[in-house]
């Protein structure tokens, strides 16, 4: 493994290896100074601290001009391709092959996301981007921000109504709550939800305060009517094989009951009163900005679940 001395390298610096590269192409002082732009004598001196880093005269004066000595000739083949790397890496901007690269991305997201999200996202990158591995965590609007400046996740999803100036923000797509319901169990006549269809059949809550009361009913209690919740989770893995089993209502996301209606064959409806639309954004650090892989991840979510997306997720 090849180790870099600093004490050696500290003599050095990028000035003085333009200088000297400036000095073989020209073998002039004059010339070479006029090319980096800077004054005879500021030349006159980056030689001098040339001569004494390498200890070698370098340039010799001759009736042809600033001759190189034979040190100065062995340097140039090692100099030479080391500016014109460092040039390349400056004008190169940052790649990632998903076809070829291996990297582990860690995804911060809720459990609803993650259900209505990532099962059509892993099973393209199965396909178009084998080496890439996701690691889900759980996160939400109160730690993101932090599990992202920990560098525990790459990349947050969900409600996050502002950034902070060391984070980026972007919006994904809006969401609202529906009902979500089996047809076989309960008939809909126009497939329109009446109030009076909501009331009439018993609900499945998921409630992460872990009551059978949540904003839902507020708001019915504000139209001056209940519903009768007969179960509440924590998450939303187990409601829609209850709803499948019997006549029941589930109150969700319009993210999560796209993807139950589609994987186990439910029906969704409308809300029957009034209900706030929500935006689920992307939210990264603002360090991360340079980082292609990143910023392909980014476009894939945009790409699947953007608002221009046709999806059905």
């Amino acid at each position: 493994m090849m180790t870099i001395i600093d004490s050696d390298l500290r003599r050095l610096d990028l000035n003085l290896l333009l200088a000297f590269h400036a000095l073989m192409k020209e073998r002039n002082v004059t010339r070479a100074a006029e090319r980096l732009c800077i004054g005879q004598p500021a030349l006159s001196g980056a030689l001098k601290r040339l001569r004494s880093a390498f200890n070698d005269e370098l340039f010799v004066r001759t009736r042809q001009g600033m001759t190189p000595t034979p040190r100065a000739v062995e340097l140039a083949g090692a100099i030479d391709p080391l500016l014109f790397s460092l040039q390349q890496a400056l004008h190169r901007k940052p790649s990632f092959d998903p076809g070829t690269a291996e990297r582990v991305f860690r995804i911060g997201l809720s459990d609803a996301l993650e259900v209505a999200l990532m099962p059509k996202l892993v099973e393209q990158f199965a396909h178009r981007a084998p080496g890439i591995r996701l690691i889900s965590s759980f996160t939400d609007r109160t730690r993101a921000s932090s599990m992202l400046d920990a560098g525990e996740i790459d990349l947050a999803i969900g409600v996050f109504d502002e950034a902070s100036a060391w984070h980026r923000r972007h919006a994904l797509f809006d969401w609202t709550f529906v009902c979500v319901f089996d047809p076989r169990h309960i008939a809909l006549p126009g497939g329109r939800l009446t109030l009076q269809d909501y009331l009439a059949y018993p609900h499945l809550l998921t409630s992460f305060s872990g009551e059978l009361h949540g904003f839902i009913d507020e708001k019915l209690e504000g139209l001056g009517r209940r519903r009768n919740v007969l179960f509440a989770s924590r998450n939303f893995a187990t409601n829609p094989l209850i709803v499948r089993q019997m006549a029941a209502f589930a109150t969700v996301p319009s993210f999560v009951a796209d993807a139950w209606a589609e994987t186990l064959q439910l029906s969704t409806a409308s809300l029957p009163f009034e209900s706030l639309t929500t935006q689920v954004s992307l939210l990264w650090t603002a360090i991360s900005d340079a980082d292609a892989g990143l910023a392909w991840l980014i476009a894939q979510f945009e790409h699947l679940y953007g608002r221009g997306a046709a999806r059905s997720y």
